[in-house]
């Protein structure tokens, strides 16, 4: 039985070539209409989508292990809670070991492509193909002109650039806003009809059924794309092979000092892009993609069903589904800035709409461990778990041993020392010493690497970063339960103080 059509897609029959039909608008500058458009995209199967967050198969599973607990803790509670702390032990300390080997790995060997300004500049512009370039935006008036201003710079030909800006057919302000900035003919405004889920990969999925490229990348609204990225890009695909399918651009935040949590989100993204994923890459393990600048084979994309619409980090899903199909993904020596989240409750949302869709993916690529462990192999099964299930489930469950730790020193109690016996609590003592150092060192490191040095600072204090970490993971976990594909909308223009209105509007 065929999957279902993701919603707002129309299936391609055909090999024939199409062109957006634009449409008057009362006297405005025109929009492009749903009209006229066939897509080659395959509908992504219910199997691979976070429609569902837990299958029939998976629930019953965790019905048994729920009633296995209970029951165990009944009949032993305290040896039945040190099997636990063993468990969860043991995945920090391979959650630990495993970002440090692949954080030594890429700075001793960097799995980065690199392209010269001279080897993007020469190549010829009769010879380069159309570029995709989509850009979802929602509720973003203060930022959209500047966006457009950005988009403008890229040294590409106009010709060959097929630019959208995806905004939702009911958010006027945005849509005024782009209007009046008056985009070229080669940056669109393209009305996103109104439906379910309303979520970023839903509005892309919508752009890619309309992009014209051989290649296809993304940009967020407060994105400012290095000019020459897009020939970097194509530049990189004709040195690769075909099994190369996506390339993701580093990105870089452009106020890191603007407080303390701009300064903890540019280290944590400088280690992210320049060393963990190049890390991740050459252990060949299934890399997370960033929301943006990732640049993909059109071909490539359309054949493995697009971004789910119900995952709400739709990139993270991609560059595992990508890796799973035996295409593998690059880190290009390229850079995209964005505004580092400079408001603790925007950073929260965020956060835990990241955290969330990690662990939509998690559940979703687990319905069937055995067929996972055969497209990625036993490193990259083993990679899958620690670095995609493993980062928002350990944020959850760090309150609760931070709260032990305390406990063993200042409680009186001998029933929180014998829920550590000697191997769990060396174990326990070697991530609480070696782990957070080596993690405080790690970003420390980082923000060198990046030319910060005065980013160490809070490289330092980042474990008041950790616990805000929690929090938003909390919070992920209780909206997964009640709310799994609930778009949190992040503002965007913080760092400027003519926002400020913006920010409360969109609040």
């Amino acid at each position: 039985m065929p999957a279902p059509a993701t919603p707002g897609l129309v299936p391609f029959s055909g090999d024939s070539e199409w062109e957006p039909v634009i449409e008057p608008s009362r006297g405005k500058r025109p929009t492009a209409t749903t009209r006229g458009h066939r897509s080659r995209l395959v509908p992504l199967p219910d199997s691979l989508s976070a429609r569902t967050t837990l299958t029939h198969g998976q629930t019953v599973v965790l019905r048994v292990v729920v009633a296995t607990l209970l029951i165990s803790l009944v009949a032993n509670p305290v040896g039945t809670i040190v099997v636990l702390i063993g468990i969860t032990t043991t995945l920090y300390v391979g959650a630990f070991m495993f970002r440090l080997r692949i954080f030594w790995r890429a700075l001793r060997e960097p799995a980065e492509i690199r392209v010269s300004v001279h080897q993007a500049e020469q190549l010829w512009d009769h010879a380069l193909p159309t570029y995709s370039v989509l850009v979802p935006a929602y509720g973003e008036p203060g930022v959209i002109g500047q966006l457009i201003e950005n988009l403008r710079r890229l040294d590409y030909p106009s010709e060959r650039l097929d630019i959208m800006l995806l905004l939702e057919e009911d958010d006027t302000a945005t849509i005024a806003a782009a209007e009046a900035a008056e985009p070229p003919p080669h940056i669109q405004i393209v009305r996103v009809p109104a439906g379910e889920p309303r979520t970023k990969p839903r509005a892309c999925n919508y752009g890619l059924s309309r992009a014209r490229g051989k290649f296809v990348t993304i940009y967020d609204a407060e994105d400012h794309p290095e000019p020459l990225q897009l020939r970097r890009a194509v530049a990189a695909f004709r040195r690769l092979d075909d099994r190369t399918a996506c390339l993701q651009a580093k990105l870089v935040y452009h106020n890191p000092e603007q407080n303390n949590i701009t300064r903890w989100f540019a280290t944590e993204y400088s280690m992210w892009f320049s060393q963990l994923l190049p890390g991740l890459i050459s252990d060949a393990a299934p890399l997370p993609l960033g929301g943006t600048s990732n640049h993909f084979r059109r071909d490539v994309l359309d054949r493995i069903g697009g971004w789910d619409a119900y995952n709400v980090t739709e990139d993270a899903d991609l560059g595992v589904r990508l890796h799973r199909a035996g295409y593998r993904t690059g880190v290009l020596d390229s850079v995209t800035h964005e505004e580092a989240n400079s408001d603790f409750v925007n950073w929260v949302k965020q956060r835990s709409r990241w955290y969330k869709g990690y662990m939509q993916t998690w559940l979703v690529h687990m319905r069937n461990p055995r067929q996972l462990l055969r497209d990625l192999g036993i490193g990259g099964f083993i990679g899958f778990h620690l670095f995609v299930g493993g980062t928002p489930w350990l944020s959850l469950v760090n309150p609760l041993f931070w709260f032990l730790t305390v406990m063993w020193f200042i409680s009186p109690l001998d029933i929180i020392r014998e829920l550590f016996p000697p191997a769990i609590y060396y174990a326990g003592l070697f991530c609480l010493i070696f782990g957070n150092a080596a993690f405080v060192y790690t970003n420390i490191v980082a923000a060198r690497q990046a030319g910060r040095p005065d980013l160490v600072i809070a490289a330092l204090i980042s474990p008041v970063y950790w616990v805000m970490m929690s929090l938003a993971a909390v919070k992920a976990f209780v909206q997964l339960i009640h709310a799994p594909s609930f778009w949190e909308k992040t503002v965007h223009g913080l760092d400027r103080p003519d926002t400020k209105d913006v920010k409360r509007a969109v609040a």
